[in-house]
């Protein structure tokens, strides 16, 4: 075939298409959506757009509304919002919240297009959500692609495990349709070899194991169905499935088989090789007055707090670096980058040896984004938020290099 028409969802600043353009020119982008509720100013569009161009086939307004306008297409890709599975957002809700509900989005499109290829990506605690029924979300998202056909392989992927800047650790889910010739393969040996086809696939076979490839495994593993044998419809996974999923998998014919990999990790960047040489701007450097705020947030703690119905509680918390080391790679970068916390990283520039805040331009080379992209008119706060919500682009890139020479793009 001579292009692979994708269909990009929940789109961001584009780092999905980023990737995907720079593994392969098959790639083709035919539709793409991307808007963020109750905003009055679309700046990530508007980042999309000023590097991708404006037309009919980019679209800004809620997927709910326009998805019966998708084109036919052959690989589905989004960065579905996390924050409902996110251990950042306290009482999260899972696939039941307002975030987390976008999935039956997704699950309508697949329903409707039936794309012979679907690439997701979401946090890492995804596999375990909700916090009181560990494994629920996952196995209804699983189901959901089983009901319509789709086996699934999925990895739980630390970006500096290889080679890249940033601690990120994020869940990517690759299912492909049972008209593909991936499919029929992962099948037949399913059938004939059970367990043990499944374990080779996670391990070296498999399309996310050639891309990200794996050291050992640990001993326990999980092996269990979610097949209409076991559960007649998703309300019932709703209600009762419980499962412990690790941080790969494989499901086919309903059949989930997950175990605890070992990556065979590669020399990440160390943070100090992301920072700008040239001079920073005075704001980025700590003011003195906020030293204390800023040594409290890093500390470690020990306390009585107050909850809303006024009994008290111990809270206790470890200290993170301050500065962060230079010769590490960074810790995950949040959508609240820079402002006073003990999420924001803290560097000491190389040029002066004052204490500074990352500039956003380094968070985008944390990101695999080139220098400036979000430099397109968003104010400076949303530079870090849309990068606190944008995927690691060469991880992308690789997956992508492997899927398009599948023999079912060839």
């Amino acid at each position: 075939m001579d292009n692979i028409r994708v269909v990009e969802l929940f789109a961001g600043v584009g780092g999905f298409r980023l990737g995907l353009e720079a593994a392969s020119p098959k790639y083709e982008i035919i539709w793409a959506n991307q808007w963020e509720p109750f905003k009055r100013e679309q700046y990530a569009f508007d980042c999309y757009v000023s590097h991708f161009g404006g037309n009919k086939n980019h679209v800004c307004e809620d997927i709910a509304k326009v998805k019966d306008n998708i084109p036919d297409h052959d690989l589905l890709v989004g960065g579905f919002p996390c924050q409902d599975y996110s251990i950042m957002k306290k009482n999260s809700e899972g696939i039941k919240g307002k975030k987390g509900a976008l999935w039956w989005q997704i699950d309508d499109v697949v329903e409707r297009k039936r794309p012979r290829y679907i690439l997701l990506e979401n946090v890492d605690r995804i596999v375990r959500s909700p916090a009181g029924q560990s494994g629920r979300d996952f196995s209804i998202i699983l189901r959901c692609l089983y009901n319509k056909g789709y086996a699934v392989e999925w990895r739980v992927i630390n970006a500096a495990d290889y080679g890249q800047a940033q601690r990120r650790r994020r869940t990517f889910i690759l299912a492909y349709h049972n008209e593909t010739g991936m499919f029929r393969e992962l099948a037949d040996g399913a059938c004939i070899q059970g367990l043990k086809y499944l374990h080779q696939y996670i391990m070296k076979n498999g399309v996310l194991a050639k891309v990200f490839p794996v050291h050992s495994h640990n001993k326990d593993f999980t092996d269990c169905w979610i097949d209409e044998m076991r559960y007649t419809n998703i309300s019932e996974i709703s209600d009762t499935h419980k499962a412990i999923f690790y941080n790969s998998g494989v499901m086919m014919n309903g059949r989930i088989y997950s175990v605890d990999l070992e990556p065979q990790r590669e020399r990440p960047i160390p943070l100090r090789n992301i920072l700008e040489s040239a001079p920073v701007d005075e704001h980025y450097f700590l003011q003195e007055k906020d030293i204390p705020r800023w040594t409290y947030a890093k500390g470690a703690k020990r306390e009585m707090r107050k909850r809303r119905d006024g009994s008290t509680y111990c809270f206790s918390e470890g200290s993170v670096a301050f500065p962060d080391s230079l010769d590490k790679p960074s810790r995950t970068i949040l959508t609240s980058e820079s402002k006073i916390g003990r999420t924001s990283h803290v560097v000491t520039d190389v040029a002066t040896g004052r204490l500074r805040t990352l500039t956003p331009m380094e968070c985008e080379r944390l990101n695999g984004f080139p220098d400036g992209w979000t430099d397109t008119g968003m104010p400076e706060r949303m530079r870090y938020f849309t990068m606190g919500n944008a995927l690691v682009v060469p991880l992308i890139e690789r997956i992508g290099g492997i899927l398009a020479h599948c023999d079912d793009f060839k």
